[in-house]
């Protein structure tokens, strides 16, 4: 009933396959929900279903005190994570504590004192507040991008140096404590990733589209191929890896239970400081650190830094 609540139309095959059940299973279930007075009407022909009638929905929802403790606990886990709508945060959490009851409000406010998670502040005493703001482009750029990919940007740089970009986009993510957009740039033909603190004004690019999403996603694919950095992690070394790692890069599990697992990425062997942050960051994932493919460059600094040669798979 929620699932049809949320939808203006629906068709028997929909509800197949995400309910995985039979047709005739579907039909009968259907007809039970019309005989509780749920307010369908039948559409039919080729494209036909079921219709919602406008203006009307299912009762008020009923939380569990389980229930109920185990949403709190998701708003507390996600204080100080710059996570995008801050203000919906705020009233949504609000709204919760309203609709508990004296006994539940009490639990509630009992799980905020003693219950830490990374990154919360256990000096704020403030049960409602949710501090750590998202950048100001990010509730932008997320509404843009769920209508339509292909977008246009302007890049700050730095004060008054501006870039506008024609880009189609990936992700939007959090890594490290910043919120970074995964783009692939028409104007330079590369992906790159842009800090969202530093994107102003982005729109719905008026462009000609001049690569489906298809090939774009090809287009990367040849690209991590082409890695010249290929890393296996042991145990230790994907726990690290979690804690921290440079943006973009995803750790593909290999072992069972996530016990090994490898990341590859395409580095600039012109750019000396990279490569110096590559090794210190490589050196704090810990000793099970194995190569599959290292450049040259970062091999030389590697052995200037340690004294012995990169460890490589067997």
């Amino acid at each position: 009933m929620r699932y049809i609540n949320n939808r203006a139309h629906f068709t028997i095959a929909e509800i197949q396959r995400e309910f995985k059940i039979s047709r005739a299973t579907a039909i009968r279930d259907i007809d039970e929900i019309q005989a509780l007075g749920f307010p369908l009407t039948t559409a039919l022909g080729r494209g036909g279903g079921y219709n919602v009638l406008q203006n009307q929905y299912l009762p008020s929802v009923r939380f569990t005190p389980d229930e109920l403790k185990a949403i709190f606990i998701s708003f507390i886990a996600s204080k100080n994570s710059q996570l995008p709508y801050l203000h919906n945060r705020r009233s949504i959490t609000e709204k919760l504590i309203g609709i508990a009851s004296q006994t539940q409000q009490d639990e509630l406010i009992e799980l905020n004192s003693i219950l830490l998670f990374e990154n919360t502040n256990p000096a704020n005493p403030n049960l409602l507040e949710l501090d750590d703001a998202a950048p100001a482009e990010l509730n932008q750029l997320i509404s843009h991008a769920v209508r339509d990919k292909h977008l246009r940007l302007t890049y700050e740089m730095g004060p008054g140096w501006t870039q506008l970009m024609d880009v189609y986009l990936l992700h939007i993510f959090n890594s490290n404590a910043q919120w970074l957009a995964e783009v692939y740039d028409f104007g330079t033909d590369e992906f790159r990733y842009l800090p969202v603190d530093m994107l102003r004004d982005s729109a719905i690019s008026k462009e000609e589209l001049k690569w489906s999403e298809e090939e774009i996603l090809n287009k990367k694919r040849l690209g991590a191929r082409a890695a010249n950095l290929v890393v296996r992690l042991d145990k230790i070394g994907i726990q690290r890896f979690k804690r921290m790692h440079p943006p973009g890069i995803l750790l593909s599990f290999t072992g069972m239970f996530q016990s090994s697992g490898t990341f590859s990425v395409q580095l600039d062997v012109t750019d000396v400081e990279t490569l110096a942050y590559y090794v210190d960051w490589l050196l704090f994932l810990g000793k099970g650190v194995e190569f599959e493919r290292i450049p040259n460059e970062l091999r030389v600094i590697w052995e200037e830094r340690l004294g012995r040669p990169p460890t490589y798979t067997g």
